[in-house]
């Protein structure tokens, strides 16, 4: 077992599930008693990813309903518009909410369905919650646009759906926020004006938990695992396990063929150095990574981890970087957690995350993290690739390649760690120090130092081993806390 692993400032529970050790209960649920122990048919079908599906409703009542006395509040006898008032124009409002809602969805992948009238009667509220329980949503969206109605917007998100955002316009209560709503567990409560990042957060998050659900996990270990197929409680991704042999057997059965050279080559052309690494391990990194491929494939697989450290020169670090990048996720070191954070990233940030071991500079304050499969496009498949050398393995001979990246000096990101089986999820903020070279610093093929914001004693953060780092600044941190609070997970951090 490699040094960055070893136990310490962890206790033995805690390292041994990182590790993967720790048996299943607790952790995981069993899969139905006969897919568990039923011989898997291969390939597996990829699951199908059915969209997020987001009831909306708004909350208001027309003016000449309240001019004629009858909306249904104690100020209904004065003909009285409480806040937001008379010059609000909800309708109007209610216009401009529906279309900015709608872009999100589709540009997010999520199925929308508007109420077709505002609601503001309790015989509506009910009937709404009823018809909406029956068509089984995802998550329902409350925009309330009237004072006295936040009781029936609480109501409405509670019992609708599993969980909720609820939109409570600025201006549009009297007084302190209602804390039914800002305390709710299993809601994501904003106050605010016209803030569509806020509810895209929201929406992120219904679509991070819709995918994960129907997500796949494949981990291959050096064990042979039982059962075999199990489903994580909290985020319900389908996880199954086999052993390191049907990998190795996979490589071993792929030539060096042409446009496979041409592949590793191209690999080796787009790095700005190379440092004592053979032409041969390029080859054999791209052996392994059409190795990851077809393990993929074979097992309908949205996600893979492998107990990579002991595999000599048929180690994916490279697969793994190209792959991050082209987010599908993958995880070192058969590390459960640092998988299930990637996963969880790649659909509330759209980007690849860089699993590590952490370190501390604690004269400065500063944390330090490395790892050797650090992907060079690290904004999204899309986005501009980072500058990468490429230099051996830092652990175990043979001399295989992996990728020193190179992180943009002064670039805010997030510090990130979901743990399974105690309902929790670590993020901090920060911002990139650099890419300090090696030496003077030890560590492993790509190091990042950064700067956490807000925090006395960096080596508090501490989340246990493989924590993941994403770029992103403390609005894109924020979609993590919408995440545990529609999804009752603590959060802890500085976001």
């Amino acid at each position: 077992m490699c040094e960055s692993c070893s136990s310490g400032g962890m206790d033995r529970r805690e390292f041994l599930a990182a590790m993967g050790v720790v048996g299943a209960a607790g952790f995981i649920s069993a899969a139905k008693a006969d897919e568990a122990k039923a011989a898997l048919t291969l390939p597996l079908p990829r699951r199908e990813k059915a969209p997020a599906r987001v009831r909306v409703a708004f909350l208001y009542p027309p003016a000449d309903v309240v001019n004629a006395g009858q909306n249904e509040d104690h100020w209904a006898q004065h003909n009285w518009f409480t806040w937001p008032g008379n010059q609000f124009e909800p309708e109007a409002q209610e216009r401009k909410f529906t279309g900015k809602i709608a872009e999100m969805a589709e540009r997010l992948g999520i199925e929308v369905h508007f109420e077709p009238r505002a609601i503001y009667q309790a015989a509506k509220v009910n009937e709404f919650i009823e018809r909406t329980k029956a068509v089984e949503p995802d998550a329902v969206l409350i925009v309330n646009f009237w004072n006295t109605f936040s009781t029936w917007a609480y109501r409405m998100a509670t019992e609708s759906a599993p969980t909720a955002i609820v939109y409570h316009a600025l201006g549009a209560n009297h007084q302190r926020p209602p804390a039914k709503l800002r305390e709710a567990e299993g809601l994501y409560y904003i106050h605010s004006i016209e803030n569509w990042a806020e509810i895209e957060r929201g929406l992120r998050a219904v679509r991070a938990k819709k995918m994960l659900a129907q997500s796949r996990m494949l981990r291959i270990s050096g064990r042979t695992p039982t059962p075999p197929r199990v489903t994580e409680k909290q985020l319900g991704v389908d996880v199954i396990e086999v052993p390191a042999a049907e990998f190795n057997d996979l490589f071993d059965s792929i030539s060096d063929d042409d446009p496979l050279v041409r592949e590793a080559m191209e690999v080796k052309q787009r790095a700005s150095r190379v440092m004592d690494v053979e032409d041969k391990y390029f080859i054999d990194a791209i052996r392994a990574h059409r190795s990851v491929a077809g393990m993929l494939e074979r097992y309908g697989a949205d996600a893979i981890t492998i107990q990579c450290l002991m595999l000599k020169h048929r180690k994916p670090c490279i697969s793994f970087a190209a792959y991050n990048g082209e987010l599908v996720p993958c995880g070192c070191e058969n590390d459960f957690n640092a998988t299930l954070t990637l996963m969880l990233g790649r659909w509330l940030f759209d980007r690849a995350g860089f699993q590590h071991n952490p370190e501390f500079d604690t004269s400065e304050n500063r944390y330090f993290g490395a790892h050797c499969t650090c992907s060079w496009k690290l904004h999204g498949p899309r986005g501009a690739a980072q500058e990468y050398l490429v230099r051996p393995f830092f652990h175990q001979l043979p001399k295989t390649p992996a990728l020193d990246v190179l992180w943009t000096p002064g670039e805010p990101v997030i510090l990130a760690k979901y743990h399974t089986g105690q309902d929790k999820l670590s993020c901090w903020t920060g911002k990139v120090i650099e890419s300090p070279t090696s030496p003077p610093t030890g560590g492993c093929a790509t190091r990042v130092l950064m700067d956490v914001d807000k925090v006395d004693d960096v080596c508090a953060i501490y989340p246990g081993p493989h924590p993941i780092l994403f770029c992103g600044d403390r609005g894109d941190a924020r979609r993590m806390r919408a995440f545990a609070k529609m999804y009752r997970l603590t959060l802890e951090g500085n976001v």
